[in-house]
């Protein structure tokens, strides 16, 4: 993966700050800027859904640096930053059914947590913060594709911490004038994706089913659909959003694919690959959920030349080769669910 490059600028002399540096986007964020010879590259996770095995082979790097803390503490997120110059801010609790069975952490997290990444960066000058939106933002908005200006009503609490992020973000770029992006990551898969835990995504799900020729459940009649997003293409999102110049406000980008597929769908590539016949089970829909998810990219592609570069059969092969080499290693909580 990262055989290409997705930045001109020459990073050796910058230093970046990867919070949830641990966890799956982070942790991929991390081998591209190792990869291509960053001044310093430092994680701030506290690992409570990351993992010291996605950062494992970063840890002889010179350039590498962890710092164990937590975003929902103003002292640890100002330590992160010293010397910083580019903020990726990874570090959140994922999920839609974690988020209804514990409202209170994911917005102690997710909001607080975000808020002191905010304050610290602001008051230390980093060229720019970067952060994981989310696709959960658009709610119960019937509109596809899904445009960055017409969202509805959260449907999870998850969804809206994802959103009060975004309010906190446009507030900080009109009143202090610093001025931030965020990323609506619709549903990224990928190597160092967590199979394991009860809030597993469904795409390491069903590949670990695969793998072990077991049928995988489906919530629903499995025609609800997604913009699945190969994590390179997310990473390569990240990379252009942090080094762009040129924008001087808050902005908000969807990144996806731009592709519909189906959980039907998603279960017969996923079979085709591993070469069997394989049938899945039917359960009921998961509170929350939306239904249909598509993604307009024109705007990421307008600010900031973002071209997604794996489809999502592309993403799958590459996905199922590294889950068929690390499975039966990791049958412990040693992935990262985020």
């Amino acid at each position: 993966m990262y055989s290409t490059p997705y930045h001109t600028t020459d990073i050796s002399q910058y230093t970046f700050l990867v919070t949830g540096g641990a966890g799956f986007i982070g942790s991929n964020i991390v081998e591209y800027l190792l990869k291509y010879g960053a001044k310093k590259v430092r994680v701030l996770d506290n690992f409570a859904t990351g993992s010291h095995n996605n950062i494992e082979e970063f840890k002889s790097n010179p350039a590498f640096e962890l710092l164990v803390g937590d975003i929902r503490d103003l002292e640890t997120c100002k330590r992160a930053l010293e010397g910083a110059d580019y903020v990726s801010h990874q570090a959140a609790l994922g999920s839609v059914p974690r988020s209804i069975n514990d409202p209170i952490t994911s917005n102690d997290v997710n909001i607080s947590g975000f808020l002191n990444m905010l304050v610290a960066a602001r008051d230390t000058g980093v060229k720019r913060l970067v952060y994981a939106a989310s696709s959960s933002t658009y709610g119960d908005h019937p509109g596809l594709p899904k445009v960055e200006d017409k969202i509805g009503n959260p449907l999870s609490p998850y969804a809206v911490t994802k959103y009060v992020n975004e309010l906190y973000a446009s507030v900080f770029s009109k009143t202090y004038d610093f001025h931030t992006i965020g990323l609506r990551y619709f549903n990224v898969f990928g190597p160092k994706q967590n199979p394991n835990g009860p809030y597993a995504a469904v795409i390491p799900l069903f590949i670990e089913a695969a793998i072990e020729s077991k049928a995988s459940y489906i919530n629903g009649d499995g025609e609800t659909s997604r913009d699945f997003t190969f994590v390179e293409n997310a990473v390569q999102a990240n990379v252009k959003a942090l080094l762009t110049t040129g924008i001087n406000k808050h902005e908000v980008i969807n990144i996806a694919f731009g592709e519909r597929t189906t959980l039907n769908q998603l279960w017969n590539r996923i079979i085709n690959i591993a070469g069997i016949t394989l049938s899945p089970e039917y359960r009921e829909e998961r509170k929350g959920d939306v239904r249909h998810s598509l993604a307009d990219i024109s705007k990421a592609n307008e600010l900031i030349g973002y071209k997604p570069e794996f489809s999502v059969l592309e993403g799958l092969g590459i996905a199922y080769s590294w889950y068929e080499e690390h499975i039966t290693k990791r049958k412990s909580p040693s992935l990262d669910s985020n």
